[in-house]
């Protein structure tokens, strides 16, 4: 009963985000959170640096996935140690993959793509699960550690595509430019930005047009995907979970890529689809190599009781700190900030 509790517990705390983000977000003053004065510009203004809503949603997305993964890992009798290990070095490895790889494929060095870190995620997880073992001399269950990853991360791309609406980036075609059925299927819920600042705006001249709710759509299925993860990973079924939440999130981001309008690179077929693709029979492979690894049921009073203790806590404060300072300050946008004086109050 206590694990289909939390679950429910999990979709009351993360679903009305969601929906607050969709109703929101799409509207003016929802990109810039704060902005910093720098520097003294040449006008009498001061030059500014933007701190974004999208930072501040990323990291929030980012300590909710971390959150999530300690308390399914600690279900399972995982080492702390282990656990934080694992997630600082795959951490240091996807976060700046997430602009190495858009460089790469977009040719832009100032964008980010969750894409191509996710796909640096999955080639390299199961290897560095197996390195922090040989390391710790201790017996680590992969699938279990994968299953765990899995959901965590359906979850925190779920809740970080609401950052996506605040930028207006990851942006859906027009509905205009779509199919009838189409329009009526996506009339109600579609987006529009109006600001000038949002990507959807200054990179394809989209301001006031009704687009595709692709951020919306793919939040609801990978944050209801993840539920479904965590409710099987609960009852011992890590393969399940596994392929669930690395499948459907794969699947639909081959298929939602025909649904965007964003530049994804030069090819028809674009290289997010796929590393997309690849990751579906590489996925199937680690399953079939490590389904013989031993674990324990999980015992979720045991995950939860984690957080009685400092460390993790500490854990995910650092990790938010370092990415809304990662993710957070814009680097396309800038900012005059000037200062007066309210004569009247003196």
């Amino acid at each position: 009963m206590e694990n289909e509790l939390f679950v429910l517990v999990l979709a009351l705390a993360t679903i009305p985000v969601l929906f607050w983000g969709f109703r929101v977000l799409p509207g003016r003053g929802w990109q810039m959170l704060a902005t910093l004065p720098v520097r003294k510009g040449k006008n009498p203004c001061n030059e500014g640096t933007n701190l974004t809503w999208y930072g501040l949603l990323t990291a929030n997305a980012y300590a909710a996935a971390l959150a999530l993964l300690f308390v399914l890992l600690g279900s399972t009798a995982i080492p702390l140690a282990a656990m934080l290990m694992i997630a600082a070095l795959l951490l240091l490895v996807c976060v700046p993959a997430s602009r190495l790889v858009a460089r790469l494929v977009e040719g832009k060095s100032h964008t980010f793509t969750i894409g191509g870190a996710v796909f640096v995620g999955i080639l390299i997880t199961p290897w560095v699960i197996q390195l922090v073992s040989w390391l710790s001399d201790t017996s680590l269950p992969v699938l279990t550690f994968l299953a765990a990853i899995g959901c965590a991360y359906a979850l925190g791309e779920g809740l970080g595509r609401i950052a996506c609406i605040s930028f207006g980036c990851c942006y859906g075609k027009r509905l205009a430019d779509c199919s009838p059925r189409m329009q009526r299927m996506f009339k109600r819920w579609s987006l529009v930005f109006q600001d000038e600042t949002r990507k959807a705006c200054y990179a394809d001249g989209l301001a006031g047009q009704p687009l595709i709710p692709i951020q919306m759509v793919t939040a609801v299925l990978y944050v209801g995907t993840a539920l479904i993860g965590v409710a099987l990973f609960l009852h011992g079924l890590f393969a399940f979970s596994f392929l669930l939440t690395l499948l459907v999130t794969q699947i639909w981001r081959v298929f939602s890529e025909f649904l965007r309008a964003d530049y994804r690179g030069r090819q028809g077929f674009s290289a997010y689809q796929v590393m997309g693709l690849l990751a579906i029979p590489y996925a199937i492979g680690c399953v079939y190599l490590f389904s013989s690894a031993v674990s324990t049921t999980p015992l979720l009073m045991d995950g939860l009781q984690l957080f009685w203790r400092p460390l993790p806590i500490l854990f995910l404060q650092i990790v938010w700190l370092i990415i809304f300072a990662y993710t957070g300050r814009s680097t396309v946008t800038g900012a005059h900030v000037d200062y007066y004086l309210h004569r009247e109050r003196i």
